[in-house]
């Protein structure tokens, strides 16, 4: 009988940890300690320094900024996960190439594609059925450096995986870092927003 709660914790431990993709040059999830920040995170410099595309209520206040690796599956999660918030924020979908060689060009495409929010929804689709995403052609150079300098960033504010989410609360006004795949309910909590009605 000891064992169901011991398994329990076990279970909710190792699904913590499989919530967001990293850097395969990284130690695995849960071998060191995360470094303390020695630079603070600052919305204002991710608002204009990242180049990424948008999603929901261009004219929002609330602004939430998710980076994110076009071959990641937790970050596939949370492009689902936030879709029903989208008429409450605007998400500000940020490329980054971390994962691996196609990271960087699909990243540059879909900022060059005339409609991100429909290559990111073909990406995903091509991702779930295990077809590698979407293909990057024609002259791609300065969105490539786009994605390397979104990845720089990422790495100034020492963020360990992704999908990494940055935006303030709308009720306290504070921000709110969060990394791994959250499901819809909390990425609601941690931003102050409505939860969507079932």
């Amino acid at each position: 009988m000891k064992t169901l709660p011991f398994l329990a914790a076990s279970l909710l431990a190792c699904t913590l940890t499989l919530t967001a993709c990293k850097d395969k040059a990284d130690k695995p999830a849960g071998t060191a300690e995360l470094p303390a920040r020695t630079t603070p995170v600052s919305i204002e410099s991710i608002a204009r320094e990242a180049r990424g595309f948008t999603v929901g209520a261009a004219v929002s206040a609330r602004t939430i900024y998710v980076f994110f690796d076009p071959q990641c599956s937790h970050c596939a999660t949370l492009w689902n996960e936030a879709r029903p918030l989208k008429a409450q924020a605007k998400f500000v979908w940020i490329p980054v190439g971390l994962l691996n060689a196609s990271s960087t060009p699909q990243g540059a495409a879909l900022l060059a594609a005339p409609d991100p929010v429909a290559a990111m929804d073909a990406h995903e689709e091509s991702m779930r059925k295990k077809a590698g995403g979407i293909t990057a052609s024609g002259e791609l150079d300065t969105l490539k450096k786009a994605v390397e300098l979104n990845t720089k960033l990422l790495d100034r504010y020492q963020f360990n995986s992704v999908p990494t989410i940055i935006g303030k609360n709308a009720i306290s006004g504070d921000v709110v870092i969060k990394e791994g795949a959250l499901p819809t309910a909390q990425l609601a909590e941690a931003f102050g927003l409505k939860p969507p009605v079932k």
